[in-house]
């Protein structure tokens, strides 16, 4: 990866593929070595860890200080603090190292990257709520608060729960986190390019070893750790290792195409984690597979949610946009409101009927036959991570949007084209 693509990086690996000697270890002297009178916070899930991974780092920088243009300074050599000097620095600045343990005090200090080793040490940990929450406590109100403007974030890990660290920033900053997701045995749309089912680092624990371990820990916590796809204790609907990322998108001239809407009916929630706007843009090409082509999302008030269908469906052209009917709302005013946003363009409603368990169930046969693909995008990490927790994950305003325009696409029977009138209100 080109330095300077990004500055939220997680990368999702599993226990044994050396993933603390590459960052913990090897990556601080780098960064170091680069941006001369950086800081860098680097926690892991106990002090005494934190501590180690900095002798490590520290030693290595000694090792190698003369290749590096750094000089550790004699007076600020301690484990779990050290810094640093570069003859070649303009103002002699001393780039700054801090060991913490996550969860622990980082109050005085202040970074340029904040570097987050395997935050959880334990199955346990994992599964207590409490826990969960205080971590996440701690990265949104000490972590964030210590880091300057413009600074970077990297947290590798290995996955345990789906409400994990990891699994709560997919889920509520997707957009902004650049991820990159190393299962143990290869998944189609590898981003090494492993044939399906061979081993990460054979050298060290081949395919026949790992399963193995699967057989041994059981489907679920293999998936978890292994395979960085934590499930929950019911198990998922959609098997998302078997969805394929394309490079770029496909023609859709011989395919169908619709926008569907999942819009958003509590903005605010009791566990202040409320729920999206979405419009999920999907293909059936002329062989019968389904593309998710583009993902837009929301947080924010019906005002904001009104430009974002309106800017959408300007940039979509000609296609079909379909919004769910709100029960809540006088018959035909839901349709007057999008009729005035969007004249000119063809839309139009339906009411949702069923569980979303059973509105999801077709697309997720299609998933499961590996007949959906998608376009590899930013938004693809939170789309994944919410397939991964569906039905019993925090949120399902992307599966829903999914479950509509699937709907849409195979209807066997649907009304000739619905025409658009002057104010854009579609009759049929």
């Amino acid at each position: 990866m080109t330095e300077g693509r990004t500055d939220r990086l997680l990368v999702l690996m599993p226990p044994g593929s050396a993933k603390s000697t590459y960052a913990s270890v090897i990556f601080p002297p780098w960064f170091l070595a680069r941006h001369p009178g950086a800081e860098i916070i680097a926690a892991s899930h106990t002090a005494s860890l934190a501590d180690d991974f900095s002798r490590r780092a520290r030693d290595l920088l000694t090792t190698h200080q003369h290749r590096l243009g750094l000089r550790l300074v004699s007076d600020a050599r301690a484990a779990e603090r050290w810094e640093v000097l570069s003859p070649s620095h303009p103002t002699g600045q001393r780039g700054r190292y801090w060991a913490a343990g996550v969860r622990g005090p980082i109050i005085g200090r202040r970074a340029d990257l904040a570097l987050i080793d395997d935050p959880v040490k334990s199955q346990a940990e994992a599964e207590s709520p409490a826990i969960r929450d205080a971590t996440w406590n701690w990265y949104r109100t000490d972590l964030l608060s210590r880091l300057k403007p413009g600074g970077r974030i990297v947290l590798i890990m290995t996955r345990w729960h789906e409400d994990d660290l990891g699994g709560r920033l997919l889920a509520s900053q997707g957009e902004e986190w650049r991820c990159l997701r190393l299962p143990a045995l290869a998944e189609p749309g590898d981003p090494m390019g492993r044939a399906v089912g061979d081993a990460l680092w054979p050298a060290w624990e081949d395919r026949a070893a790992l399963e193995r371990k699967r057989a041994s820990l059981g489907a679920r916590s293999f998936a978890a750790m292994f395979q960085q796809d934590p499930r929950p204790p019911g198990g998922a609907l959609f098997s998302p290792a078997r969805i394929a990322l394309l490079g770029s998108a496909p023609d859709t001239a011989s395919g169908r195409l619709v926008r569907a809407w999942d819009l958003a009916a509590t903005p605010k929630r009791a566990d202040n984690n409320p729920d999206w706007t979405v419009g999920l843009k999907l293909l059936r090409d002329e062989a019968g597979r389904f593309i998710v082509l583009d993902i837009v999302r929301l947080r924010g008030s019906p005002h904001e949610v009104e430009l974002l269908v309106q800017a959408t469906a300007r940039a979509d052209g000609d296609v079909f946009q379909y919004f769910p009917r709100d029960p809540g709302q006088a018959p035909g005013y839901q349709q007057a409101l999008f009729a005035r946003l969007l004249a000119g363009f063809r839309f139009d409603f339906s009411p949702e009927r069923g569980s979303k368990t059973a509105r999801a169930a077709p697309v997720a046969a299609q998933v499961e036959a590996g007949n959906l693909s998608l376009v590899r995008a930013d938004w693809n990490a939170a789309f994944l991570e919410e397939l991964r927790g569906f039905p019993d994950g925090g949120h399902d305003d992307q599966v829903d949007a999914l479950s509509r325009g699937f709907a849409w696409l195979v209807m066997e029977k649907r009304a000739e084209p619905a025409r658009v009138v002057e104010m854009g209100w579609m009759e049929r």
